[in-house]
């Protein structure tokens, strides 16, 4: 059995690039969570170096990203420019 703790959570503004957050809202929904639970999650496995995804949960992604057009990985982080013309 996981304990509960209890947190403060506060509300943030955040920029993501428009098929990102698509992908992720999308995902947020399959598995019934909200947006802020997954980043949050996603955050904390990072934090310790974890895998936040199952396989399953991947391959689900992978169907996602292709679905929004999502073409960016890992390598594409940290040389993003904002689309100013958009």
């Amino acid at each position: 059995m996981v304990t509960k703790k209890s947190v403060t959570r506060v509300q943030t503004g955040l920029r993501l690039e428009r098929r990102t957050l698509k992908v992720l809202k999308a995902l947020a929904e399959y598995l019934d969570v909200t947006l802020g639970d997954l980043v949050e999650g996603m955050a904390l496995h990072a934090f310790e170096g974890k895998a936040p995804f199952s396989p399953q949960t991947l391959n689900v992604i992978a169907k996602l990203k292709e679905a929004y057009g999502l073409d960016l990985g890992a390598q594409d982080s940290h040389g993003l420019d904002d689309d100013h013309d958009r």
